[in-house]
């Protein structure tokens, strides 16, 4: 009690508690998974390894999946006239490349998302261990949307310098007819007409695009499966078998991934034109495509990218549950912050 009759809420620490390291924690926090057979430690340098591979295959095999969808996509956004819409699109590149023409551009967009998936993934769980242990427990469980924001975000910026080389190679195969067929014909074709330079000038605009994108997938996700298991699955998570989580997995990522379409498509419609050009300029290409261009094919997007953003969360947990690694549960509320709060009994 204060002199001035208030109470304070600071609770009384524990002078061994003060020493607690992050590591410490982190292998309390896996504890208290209540799965004894995990094969590394939450935070470990496996975990973290192991957790960028989950990416490589969540974003390598899924963005190459779609990459017929994408194709269209891209073709619509950059000559809107010839590409008038998604079953358009399909009819005239079958008509005029075949079959074979829809797969335009899959080694770039398979060696180009895995190194993304790598990063984007790998380092979520690094900035967000990092962040977490900055802020402390009652705070990083307050502040959990924002530090799901700040971790993705940091992420993205790394994922996307890793990726820009093969986007540039990418959309430059299947929007300019001729200009190449394969990535081998594409990448020393580039280099030779503009240098070093081709493969990165999309970057500003990648980070706009992606960087949005995924701080709203990410956190869309993390709270969207908080909410999934607090109000709609009939049973708590621990309860749940990994087959029932690994669906709750999917639909939470098909929600995210409706929202990531929306957030990211204007930016999207500008990497796709920039790279396809030469000499031009983010700002020009946005006067020139205008409100309408910028959404053009946004259907077609929240298609790919919905399906894309569950397929991904859903490989990368299977990963995880396959390696056995540690797998958190939703966050709750701390012990002690419940009784500052006042919903505990003391």
């Amino acid at each position: 009690m204060h002199p001035g009759g208030t109470v304070s809420l600071q609770p009384t620490i524990n002078p061994d508690q003060q020493q607690e390291s992050p590591q410490i924690k982190r292998k309390l926090a896996a504890a208290a998974y209540n799965d004894a057979d995990v094969s590394c430690e939450y935070g470990s340098n496996k975990y973290y390894l192991l957790c960028g591979f989950g990416g490589v295959l969540s974003c390598g095999l899924t963005h190459t999946a779609v990459v017929p969808l994408d194709l269209i996509k891209c073709r619509i956004q950059v000559d809107p006239v010839k590409y008038k819409s998604i079953f358009n699109g399909f009819s005239v590149t079958l008509r005029e490349d075949g079959f074979r023409g829809l797969g335009k551009g899959w080694a770039p967009t398979f060696i180009g998302y895995s190194m993304q998936g790598l990063c984007k993934f790998g380092f979520y769980e690094v900035f967000k261990a990092l962040y977490n242990d900055m802020l402390g427990e009652e705070n990083a469980y307050l502040w959990r949307t924002s530090v799901y924001l700040a971790a993705s975000a940091s992420a993205e910026f790394f994922a996307d310098i890793a990726l820009a080389p093969m986007e540039a190679c990418k959309v430059r195969i299947q929007t300019q007819p001729g200009y190449a067929n394969t990535l081998r014909e594409c990448a020393p074709k580039m280099h030779a007409e503009e240098g070093i330079k081709a493969f990165y000038k999309g970057v500003y605009p990648l980070w706009l695009r992606q960087i949005p994108y995924t701080m709203m997938k990410f956190a869309c996700f993390e709270r969207t499966v908080e909410t999934l298991y607090k109000y709609v699955v009939p049973k708590p998570r621990s309860e749940c078998s990994k087959p029932e989580q690994l669906v709750v997995t999917f639909v939470a990522g098909y929600i995210a991934g409706v929202f990531c379409a929306v957030v990211s498509h204007p930016a999207d419609s500008v990497v796709s034109v920039l790279n396809k050009e030469k000499g031009s300029s983010a700002v020009e290409v946005v006067k020139r495509l205008g409100p309408a261009g910028l959404w053009k094919g946004l259907f077609a997007r929240i298609i790919m990218i919905g399906t894309l953003t569950a397929l991904q969360w859903f490989i990368y947990d299977s990963v995880k549950v396959y390696f056995r690694l540690p797998r958190p549960p939703p966050p709750e509320m701390p012990e002690s912050l419940k009784r500052k709060m006042g919903l505990l009994d003391y």
